[in-house]
C-alpha cells in the first residue's frame, strides 16, 4: 500500500473540516467519524516507518520551494502525535458530551494534530513556519474553550507564542538570506560547506521560538496556566505532544540543519550553545519539579511536572552524543504516553467528581475507580523511573551519559529531580485514590469505557516498552544515525555489554517472582480482618471522620521551608513588566484624543523641534 504524507494530510485537514460540518447534521456520526480519522491516520503514519522520501508539493510559492519528507525524525513525532490524538479523541467522546460547542472543540482538537503532522512532515522552513502558526492559533483556541479565567491563560499563551514565532522568523529571513535556500536538505548542505559564523544568533532565534514552545525556564510561565484550563483531553495533548513540537524543532535545527560538529563548536567555553542548554535543562529539570511538590490542584500539579521533565529531555539534546540523543528521544515518547495518562486519569477523576482537582478534598477512590487507580499509578512509576516502567530506560541511558561525559553536577541535578518526582507522583496518588473515602462521593461511578480504553492503551505502552525497549529503541537508533551519530546497539529486551548491560525481562522475571513470594507469606501469615473505614489512627490519634486521612497538608512544613523561594519569579517579573507596558500605553494612548486641533497642535511642535534643531546645527 502507498503512503504519502500528501495523503495524511489532506486527510487530516480535511477531517477537520468534515468534522464540523458532520457534527451540524448528527453529534454521534461526527464522534465516530473524529475516533475513525484519528484510528486511520495513526495506522498511516505507521506503515511509513523505514520509507524515508522526500517530494516537492510547490515549486513555486512566492518564489520558494515547498518540500515534504519522511524520514526516521519524522515518523518517530508523527506516530507520536498521531497515537496522543487517537487516545485523547477517545476519551472526549464521554467527557466534552455534556458542554457546549462541541462540534468546536472536535474541529479545533482535530485542527491541532493536523498542524503537528504537518510540522514534523514539512520538508522547508517556510511550510513548517506556517503549519507552526496554525498549531499555535488552534491551540489557543481549544486552551480558551471553557471561558472565564481559561481566556487569560490563552492570552497569555498566545502572546508568549507569538513572541517565540516572531524570534523564529527572524532566524529563518536570516537563513534565506545568508544561503538562498529554506529546503532543510539543501540548507544542511550549504551550511556544512560554508562559514558558521552567522550561525549562533540563527540558532539562538530558534532556540528562543523553541524554548517557549518547550517551556523551559524562563520561558515556561505559560504553561501552568494553559494546562489547568484546558480541557484535560487536550491537556493531554498539550503536554504529551504539542510542547514536544519544541523539541522536535531543536533536534531539527541542531542535528539536521546545522549538524553536530558544527554545533559543538557554536560558542566557546561555557558559553558554548550545547553546553548553556545542558544547563538550562538542569535549572528546568529542579524549580518547577518542587514547585510541583507544593501544588494542590493535580493538574496544575502535573503542568508544573511536565516542565520539569522537559528539563531531562533539553539536557540530553544538550550533551549532543549518541545516547544522550537516544535518551532525550525515548524519553519524550515516553513523557508523551504517561504524562498524556496522567492528564486522562485526572480528566477522569474530575468527570465523576463533578470538577473537582483540589487534592485536598479526594481521596479513597480507588474503591470507586480502580481501573483509573490502576493505569495512574503505571504513569507515575513511568514519570518516576521506576524499573520495569519505560521512565526507567530512558531516563537510565540519561544518566549513563552525564556520568560517562564527566558532568557529576548534572547527573546530581537529574537525580534530585527524580527525588522530586516521588514526592509529588505520591502526593498525586495518595491524595485521590487513597486514604478514607468521604462520604459525598460513595456514589460516584466508574469512568465510562471510553475513558478507561485510553487509560489501559496507555499503561500498556508503558509497560511494554519498559520490558522490552528494544522496540522502540529500535526506532529511536534510526533517529540518531539519521543525524549523524552513531546508535547504540540494541536488544529486545536492553542493552548489551557496549553501553553496559541492562536486560529487563530478566529483572521483570525477578520482579515476579519476588512479587508471588510476598504474596505467599502474607497467605501464610496471621489471618486479616476488616474494620470500619473511621477505625483509623495516625501517631496514635483518632482520625476524624470528615479528615479522610492524614496526609492532608502532608507537604505544609515544606512549604513553610522553602515556599518563598519554590515561587514563579519570572511569572512575577513578566507580570510586572506587563504592568508597566500597560501604564506607558494609557500615557500614549491619550495623544490620540480625535480631536483635529490637538493633532494640529502636534504638528505644529514637531515643526518648531525640527527648526530648532536645524539652527543649532547651522551653529555647531
Amino acid at each position: 500500500m502507498t503512503v504519502s504524507p500528501e495523503a495524511i494530510l489532506v486527510m487530516a485537514f480535511g477531517g477537520a473540516a468534515a468534522s464540523y460540518g458532520l457534527g451540524l447534521v448528527s453529534a454521534k456520526a461526527r464522534d465516530v467519524f473524529a475516533v475513525v480519522l484519528t484510528a486511520v491516520l495513526l495506522c498511516l503514519v505507521a506503515l511509513l516507518y523505514g520509507r524515508p522520501a522526500e517530494r516537492v508539493y510547490c515549486s513555486d510559492f512566492l518564489g520558494l520551494t515547498l518540500v515534504l519528507r519522511t524520514d526516521a525524525l519524522a515518523w518517530f513525532f508523527a506516530i507520536s502525535v498521531s497515537l496522543v490524538g487517537w487516545l485523547s479523541t477517545v476519551f472526549s467522546l464521554s467527557y466534552v458530551r455534556a458542554k457546549g460547542q462541541v462540534n468546536f472543540y472536535y474541529f479545533a482538537l482535530l485542527l491541532v494534530n493536523a498542524a503537528m503532522l504537518g510540522i514534523v512532515f514539512s520538508g522547508d522552513l517556510l511550510s513548517f513556519y506556517i503549519f507552526w502558526e496554525t498549531m499555535s492559533w488552534a491551540a489557543y483556541l481549544l486552551i480558551s474553550y471553557n471561558r472565564g479565567r481559561a481566556l487569560s491563560a490563552g492570552l497569555k499563551y498566545i502572546v508568549m507564542s507569538i513572541v517565540g514565532s516572531c524570534a523564529m522568523l527572524v532566524g529563518l529571513v536570516s537563513l534565506y538570506a545568508g544561503y538562498n535556500t529554506l529546503v532543510i536538505s539543501e540548507l544542511a548542505a550549504r551550511i556544512a560547506s560554508g562559514s558558521t559564523g552567522p550561525l549562533l544568533p540563527v540558532v539562538t532565534a530558534f532556540g528562543v521560538g523553541f524554548g517557549i514552545k518547550s517551556a523551559i525556564v524562563p520561558l515556561h510561565t505559560w504553561l501552568p496556566d494553559a494546562h489547568s484550563e484546558a480541557p484535560s483531553p487536550f491537556s493531554a495533548v498539550l503536554s504529551g505532544t504539542l510542547i514536544k513540537m519544541g523539541v522536535y524543532g531543536f533536534v531539527l535545527v541542531m542535528y539536521a540543519v546545522v549538524g553536530v560538529k558544527l554545533l559543538l563548536g557554536l560558542g566557546a567555553g561555557w558559553l558554548r550553545f550545547h553546553s548553556v542548554l545542558c544547563w538550562v535543562g538542569a535549572i528546568t529539570m529542579l524549580v518547577p519539579t518542587f514547585i510541583a511538590v507544593l501544588q494542590d490542584d493535580a493538574k496544575r500539579l502535573l503542568a508544573w511536572s511536565s516542565i520539569g521533565q522537559m528539563g531531562y529531555i533539553v539536557l540530553g539534546i544538550g550533551i549532543a552524543t549518541s545516547l544522550g540523543l537516544g535518551g532525550a528521544l525515548f524519553h519524550m515518547f515516553n513523557h508523551a504516553v504517561f504524562k498524556g495518562l496522567l492528564f486522562l486519569a485526572v480528566g477522569a477523576v474530575e468527570y465523576r467528581t463533578g470538577g473537582v482537582r483540589d487534592l485536598n478534598e479526594l481521596g479513597g477512590l480507588i474503591k470507586r475507580m480502580p481501573v483509573t487507580f490502576a493505569c495512574a499509578l503505571v504513569g507515575g512509576l513511568g514519570l518516576i523511573g521506576v524499573p520495569l516502567s519505560s521512565g526507567f530506560v530512558s531516563k537510565w541511558l540519561i544518566y549513563k551519559t552525564l556520568i560517562a561525559e564527566g558532568h557529576p553536577f548534572l547527573a546530581l541535578a537529574a537525580l534530585v529531580g527524580t527525588w522530586g518526582a516521588v514526592l509529588y507522583v505520591y502526593k498525586l496518588l495518595h491524595n485521590i485514590f487513597l486514604g478514607q473515602l468521604p462520604e459525598k462521593y460513595r456514589g460516584v461511578e466508574s469512568a465510562p469505557v471510553s475513558m478507561q480504553f485510553p487509560l489501559v492503551v496507555g499503561a500498556l505502552v508503558t509497560l511494554l516498552c519498559g520490558v522490552l525497549p528494544g522496540i522502540p529503541l529500535r526506532a529511536v537508533g534510526a533517529v540518531v544515525g539519521s543525524l549523524g551519530l552513531e546508535p547504540a546497539r540494541v536488544t529486545l529486551a536492553g542493552f548489551g555489554p557496549e553501553v553496559g548491560p541492562l536486560n529487563l525481562v530478566n529483572i521483570c522475571a525477578a520482579g515476579i517472582v519476588a512479587a508471588l513470594l510476598i504474596v505467599a507469606l502474607l497467605r501464610g501469615a496471621a489471618t486479616s480482618r476488616r474494620v470500619p473505614q473511621q477505625d483509623s489512627y495516625a501517631a496514635g490519634a483518632y482520625v476524624p471522620v470528615e479528615r479522610y486521612h492524614y496526609t492532608v497538608r502532608f507537604y505544609d512544613p515544606l512549604e513553610r521551608a522553602a515556599g518563598v523561594y519554590l515561587r514563579d519569579r519570572v511569572d512575577e517579573f513578566y507580570s510586572w513588566l506587563a504592568g508597566r507596558a500597560t501604564r506607558v500605553f494609557d500615557v500614549l494612548r491619550r495623544i490620540y484624543s480625535g480631536d483635529v486641533r490637538d493633532y494640529v497642535a502636534y504638528i505644529v511642535c514637531l515643526l518648531a523641534v525640527l527648526i530648532v534643531v536645524q539652527m543649532v546645527w547651522w551653529i555647531w
